[in-house]
């Protein structure tokens, strides 16, 4: 595979994370997010796409820097299989959050997710220091969706 191509399907696998997520999120936002009691530094909800989105594609383009070292190198496929976890965990978030309606499982979900970002990062900075850096918005974005998550898992409880 030519590294253009593997460059696409890494933006995409990571993106396509974010459209299994949003499906049960676009549903959740009006019927009950909208009812719960949110923290101060809340953003506003039409920042949350955009952000996402930048994230996924900075993450896709940190898998294919790791990607192109070639899958023969031992180091590469640890390091995906762990960034495939940490991505599993980021679309099922969304699922625990809105989809299940639980705050508390989505905090639990958010502290695994962190690691396993933290654990990425780790891995690919033996590989590729851009692609580390890449992670670096993601692992704090998902800090402070953490701290907004156990929020409003205080606040509504």
């Amino acid at each position: 595979m030519n590294n253009t191509l593997r460059l696409f399907v890494s933006i995409i696998v990571c993106e396509l994370a974010g459209i299994v997520g949003s499906v049960f999120t676009a549903s959740a936002i009006p019927n009950w997010y909208a009812t719960l009691v949110s923290p101060a530094l809340n953003p506003p909800g039409w920042l949350f796409g955009p952000v996402w989105t930048m994230l996924y594609a900075l993450m896709g383009i940190a898998l294919f820097l790791v990607w192109k070292k070639g899958l023969a190198h031992m180091g590469v496929r640890k390091a995906l299989s762990v960034f495939g976890l940490q991505l599993f965990l980021n679309a099922i978030w969304s699922i625990v959050f809105f989809g299940l309606q639980s705050p508390a499982w989505a905090f639990a979900n958010i502290v695994a997710l962190w690691v396993a970002i933290a654990w990425t990062m780790i891995l690919f900075y033996r590989l590729s220091r851009p692609a580390m850096w890449l992670l670096a918005p993601y692992i704090a974005w998902v800090s402070f969706a953490g701290y907004l998550n156990y929020c409003i898992w205080m606040l509504n409880s």
